[in-house]
């Protein structure tokens, strides 16, 4: 009987980790993709929705926001008659050109109604001018032109027309209320009003106009 030889056991190698077939690398390599596109898209809507945010409180606390547009007598003032009395026998009749200018102050035309600007010495009024409808633009200024008349007529003789002239000097005071419609993005149309109150100060000497303060 063949004698039996003794083999020695020997423990077993642990069994390899198999390597991925191509079909599941492709698979995690797509899956990784698309995570990464979805981050990605991710990413793009937030920083949209940070853009759009901004873009609407910039739309609205800028050029929203309707601000009251400005009106005054222009500098430039051509007189076509001049009479002024003396300190003695106080009276003026004058006749004048200038212009009335209404400034839009907002990203929007401003439309306004027809109205009257008068002109007072010493709180009376010495004179009336029309001023027509019309439409300021988008930030920029209306120049509507006017011949003013205005005279002594009305005043009582308790006013001290005759030492101002005396002094060669004459100040008229004018004001005016404009009624309008600022329209924006034209659609959105809100009313405002808006108020010319300027002081003109005359040289009677030079028959020239020394100051206008609005």
């Amino acid at each position: 009987m063949a004698e039996k030889t003794n083999q020695q056991a020997y423990p077993m190698a642990p069994a390899t980790k198999q390597p991925r077939s191509d079909e599941e690398s492709a698979t995690l390599t797509s899956e990784e993709l698309c995570r990464r596109k979805r981050i990605k898209l991710a990413i793009y809507i937030a920083a949209f929705a940070v853009f759009q945010t901004i873009v609407i409180w910039v739309f609205v606390l800028i050029v929203m926001r309707v601000k009251t547009p400005k009106v005054r007598l222009g500098t430039d003032v051509t007189f076509q008659n001049f009479s002024a009395g003396t300190q003695a026998s106080p009276s003026f009749d004058l006749s004048f050109t200038t212009q009335v200018r209404v400034k839009s102050t907002n990203f929007g035309p401003y439309k306004f109604d027809s109205t009257i600007a008068t002109f007072m010495y010493q709180g009376v009024t010495v004179g009336r001018v029309t001023i027509p409808k019309g439409k300021a633009g988008i930030q920029s200024t209306k120049k509507v032109g006017v011949t003013v008349n205005v005279n002594s007529n009305a005043l009582p003789s308790t006013t001290n027309l005759g030492s101002e002239l005396g002094a060669g000097v004459l100040t008229l005071n004018s004001h005016a209320k404009l009624s309008g419609k600022v329209e924006l993005m034209f659609v959105m149309k809100k009313r405002k009003s808006a108020e010319m109150n300027c002081t003109m100060t005359i040289d009677l000497s030079a028959k020239a106009v020394q100051s206008i303060i609005c």
